[in-house]
């Protein structure tokens, strides 16, 4: 298991860089407002595919041991198709309201999104098929195709291309999607089998009772990490949106960690029903994943702001206090996620949807109150604020349910030993 978590984490890792190198990138050739435009972008394809992910989403690792792949393929694709139909049947109503759907969506760029949402779609299809196997190791080389084809793309947009706008960001971000779903299907297809068929309004009633708590778990969740930015976008300009948005993918870009240990965690959660053996599992995920995401924050919260000047642009010198007031709420970030896939694991995703619900009046609250008078800070805060009433919640629900204390979350000796132990059957 822990050479699963070693090896997502190397994936993760180069995700990492080339986040990175993207950013840079973007924030030098592009500009903070074309940047910020990107991310708007970006984050209405989050939404989209929430709809989408009702039934054609991460449920499919739970149901993936449990049910056949022809069956999961008919129900998840005709999903999908019917979906998009809504959602091109639902622009169109849009370009009625022009004010309104160009607060939402930037002008020009409303069918490059649909587009980018049905191709993703797709290759998330395959990523949960293998994740549901226990492959972890072709979801990771899915993943890596993905992200080095999109950055190799970005790169040859703007320098060979001279293309300086948010749609090189985008078509990078197509390219990727596209490549890593044909290979997925290259690898999927011929272990399609000739089977006995599944009732499909069975199952399809099952994912889609299964699937609606952790969309709608998902949809409030995105809503807790992104209402900020569309509040960001009546308040300030497209260049603050930009900061901000890097200020957010610099300290999201740590939970590399949590990711990381959740995907392994949910993949392993998700084929036992040993109740013991989750919790345990549980806590020393969720102790290496604080820890880890601790000290990746700090190194980067002691980088003076000089540092991000150079290192982006003169663009981005509000960068740091954005950083600085977010990266608590990371912390907190990287241990909900790994409760989130012991709830979602075990069959359980209502108790991730409640502590959203909990999230999104702390979200609320907090940013019709903190960015109207604090710009960018008070989105940052409001960030940290709702991921720590996440946290809060779940840790309350888990105790009840495994009898776990807070001090369980200290590093002990038996820890240690795990560690080493799995790192020399790894080694």
């Amino acid at each position: 298991m822990f050479k699963k978590i070693l090896g997502t984490g190397a994936a993760r890792a180069v995700n990492v860089l080339t986040q990175l190198t993207t950013l840079i990138m973007g924030t030098k050739c592009l500009g903070a407002a074309e940047w910020g435009k990107a991310f708007i972008a970006q984050t209405d394809i989050t939404f989209l595919l929430i709809g989408i992910e009702l039934i054609a989403g991460s449920g499919l690792v739970y149901f993936t041991p449990r049910k056949k792949l022809t069956t999961l393929m008919k129900i998840s694709y005709g999903w999908i198709a019917f979906v998009m139909m809504v959602y091109l049947l639902l622009f169109g109503v849009f370009h009625f309201f022009p004010s309104f759907y160009h607060t939402i969506v930037p002008d020009g760029y409303a069918w490059l999104v649909l587009l980018m949402t049905f191709v993703y779609s797709l290759h998330e299809f395959n990523l949960n098929h293998f994740l549901g196997k226990e492959k972890v190791a072709t979801y990771n080389w899915l993943f890596l195709i993905q992200i080095l084809t999109q950055v190799t793309m970005m790169a040859v947009l703007i320098f060979a291309l001279d293309l300086r706008t948010a749609k090189a960001l985008l078509y990078s971000q197509l390219s990727g999607y596209s490549l890593a779903t044909l290979i997925g299907w290259i690898l999927l297809f011929p272990t399609l089998k000739r089977e006995n068929r599944e009732p499909l309004k069975d199952s399809l009633k099952e994912m889609l009772h299964y699937g609606a708590f952790m969309q709608l778990s998902t949809l409030v969740s995105t809503l807790n990490k992104r209402l900020s930015l569309y509040l960001l976008n009546t308040h300030c300009d497209e260049k603050s949106i930009g900061v901000y948005a890097s200020g957010t993918q610099v300290t999201e870009g740590v939970n590399i960690v949590g990711q990381s240990i959740g995907l392994v965690e949910f993949s392993a959660l998700s084929n036992t029903e040993n109740k013991q053996r989750a919790s345990q599992l549980t806590l020393r995920f969720m102790k290496l994943s604080i820890l880890l995401t601790f000290t990746a924050l700090l190194v980067i919260c002691l980088l003076p702001t000089t540092f991000f000047e150079w290192f982006f642009s003169g663009e981005f010198s509000d960068i740091r206090p954005v950083i600085l007031l977010m990266a608590p709420g990371i912390v907190f970030f990287s241990a909900h996620t790994v409760l989130a896939n012991f709830f979602s694991g075990t069959g359980k995703p209502k108790y991730n949807l409640y502590a959203s619900l909990i999230g999104l009046s702390i979200t609320l609250i907090s940013a019709f109150i903190l960015i109207p008078t604090l710009g960018i800070r008070g989105a940052a805060i409001t960030t940290t604020l709702t991921y720590m009433a996440l946290f809060v919640f779940q840790w309350i629900v888990f105790h009840k349910q495994t009898g776990s204390r807070l001090l369980q979350l200290i590093p002990n000796k038996e820890d240690w030993e795990w560690v080493k132990t799995t790192v020399k059957g790894v080694f």
